[in-house]
C-alpha cells in the first residue's frame, strides 16, 4: 500500500469511519460524509488497508448495533497519526502581534536525551527562538502546537509552556522575527 493512502487514512479515521461490513463478505458502506480524498480510495483497497491496520493494531472495531461498527484508532493508531501530522505542522500567525512572548521551557533527563533534541530541533523548525538549550520563545499563541509536540516526544512532566507580557532586551527577538 502507498505510504501517503496510509497516512490519510489513519487522519481520517479518528471517529470518521463507521462501516456495515461486519462480516468480511459485506461491503462497506459509509455512514457518515467523508473528504472528497477519501472517497476516491477503491472500496476493495480500503478493506484491506483497515484490516492491515487491524493486523497492526493501530484501529479497532467497535459494534455500534448488529448492522454498524465504527473503526476507531486504538493508542499505538494515534500515537502513528500524530506522527505522520508533525511532519506537516505550522503555527498559524495572525495578522498582528498581541505583544505577548510565548515560551517552552523544559528540563529533560539525560536518560531522554533523544526526545529532548527532538523536541528542540523541531520547535526550531516551526520557527522558535533559542534564548537557551532549554528556553524557546515565539511572538504568537501556539499552545496546541506546543502541547501536540511535546505529546509526541512524550515529555509532558518535563516541559512548562509560559505566556510573558514583556522579556528584558526583547529588541533581538523582535528584529528576529520581524516585529
Amino acid at each position: 500500500f502507498s505510504p501517503w493512502k496510509k497516512k490519510l487514512l489513519l487522519f481520517l479515521l479518528g471517529g470518521v469511519l463507521t462501516v456495515a461490513a461486519k462480516s468480511p463478505g459485506k461491503a462497506i458502506k459509509f455512514w457518515v460524509s467523508l473528504p472528497a480524498e477519501f472517497k476516491k480510495i477503491d472500496k476493495e483497497y480500503l478493506k484491506k488497508l483497515i484490516n492491515e491496520f487491524r493486523n497492526d493494531r493501530l484501529v479497532d472495531a467497535v459494534d455500534i448495533s448488529d448492522e454498524e461498527t465504527k473503526i476507531v484508532l486504538t493508542e499505538k493508531g494515534k500515537l502513528r497519526a500524530m506522527q505522520f501530522k508533525i511532519g506537516d505542522m505550522e503555527i498559524k500567525k495572525p495578522n498582528a502581534w498581541n505583544g505577548k512572548w510565548y515560551m517552552v521551557i523544559f528540563d529533560i533527563p539525560e536518560t531522554m536525551r533523544n526526545a529532548r533534541n527532538a523536541l528542540r530541533n523541531k520547535l526550531r523548525e516551526l520557527g522558535f527562538y533559542e534564548l537557551q538549550k532549554s528556553v524557546l520563545v515565539y511572538p504568537f499563541p501556539c499552545r496546541d502546537e506546543v502541547d501536540f509536540v511535546v505529546e509526541i516526544f512524550q515529555v509532558r512532566p518535563h516541559v512548562r509552556y509560559i505566556v510573558a507580557e514583556n522579556i528584558t532586551n526583547e529588541a533581538e527577538l523582535k528584529d528576529y522575527f520581524d516585529l
